[in-house]
């Protein structure tokens, strides 16, 4: 199976099957770089990386990635690109297609990164965008097998904003066979249009459920995931903070949840809003060995796709 050329903007573009590559991939060099093995599968290669968010995790692991797999990553500030002063996103995909051999890209509109790949003639990643994160969802999975042992069955609940992450992890964790529970009050539900997808997903073994209550959400769960409640761009909202804070991931809450749950966050965390240190800093977090799978996992995508 070659996925060689594909764009990765969505986990719903991809089969199970093809999910497991990037899974399998993720692990094999993660395997080999602790043993200090060069892999250098992308000798001469080069990645645009465009930036209309700030980033820590994304930026790192992508530059890294590209440089310990022999090739090249460039940092492309969108206030740098011409696109600040008026070029389409049309030329500038295709301009770029001249250049390098993969984008990545970290926008505010997913309809962004759509056209982006729709005029580039090379394969572009979704490094992040208002409704989906493909590559840290990914990331996530490659950390809940490496925990678990394996992913079908395992009730992940996703308590907070129905945001990207949220949905990615609807459409990836019902893939790939898990039972999500999400738990939002009902003002900040994922999309309708991700609820719709992530049920169309069903068919590969998983199952997804939506839970106002999040202790009902929580109990018996094997992983407790959630994301800041105020996403980067949106207006910081009093109200909003309020409606979530039954939603909070503290020590009461994960009570109910089995004793060997695994806590994950994507990160930056907000401590004290939508977790407390109580749980991030538990034995049962797994936060900063889900960042760390960010590296591996886009190895894995980039060693695949370019």
């Amino acid at each position: 199976m070659s996925l060689k050329g594909r764009d990765l903007l969505t986990l719903y573009d991809f089969t199970k099957e093809e999910l497991v590559e990037f899974l399998k991939a993720g692990e094999d060099l993660k395997l080999r770089a602790k043993m200090g093995e060069k892999t250098f599968v992308l000798s001469g290669k080069k990645l645009g990386m465009i930036f209309e968010k700030p980033s820590t995790r994304t930026r790192v692991s992508f530059e890294v990635a590209m440089y310990e797999l022999g090739g090249h990553a460039i940092y492309l500030s969108s206030s740098e690109l011409q696109l600040k002063r008026g070029e389409t996103i049309a030329d500038t995909a295709r301009v770029l297609s001249r250049y390098v051999d993969g984008i990545m890209a970290r926008v505010y509109s997913h309809k962004d990164i759509v056209e982006l790949a729709k005029y580039a003639s090379i394969p572009v990643i979704n490094g992040l965008s208002d409704m989906f994160h493909p590559c840290q969802v990914l990331g996530d999975l490659l950390t809940i097998k490496e925990k678990k042992g394996y992913l079908e069955g395992l009730k992940l609940t996703y308590l907070g904003d129905g945001n990207n992450v949220c949905h990615s992890l609807m459409i990836g964790g019902v893939k790939m066979g898990l039972k999500v529970f999400v738990s939002t009050p009902k003002d900040y539900q994922p999309s309708k249009e991700v609820i719709n997808m992530a049920k169309e997903c069903e068919k590969d073994g998983g199952e997804l459920h939506l839970v106002e209550d999040p202790i009902e959400a929580v109990k018996d769960s094997d992983i407790i995931y959630t994301d800041v409640w105020v996403s980067m761009g949106q207006e910081d909202s009093e109200i909003k903070k309020k409606k979530l804070m039954p939603y909070q991931v503290n020590k009461e809450l994960v009570k109910y949840a089995k004793k060997d749950f695994i806590f994950m966050h994507c990160l930056p965390a907000h401590r004290g809003e939508e977790v407390l240190d109580e749980v991030i800093d538990s034995e049962n977090s797994v936060v900063f060995d889900q960042a760390e799978n960010r590296l591996h996992i886009q190895k894995g995508i980039l060693a695949l796709l370019l």
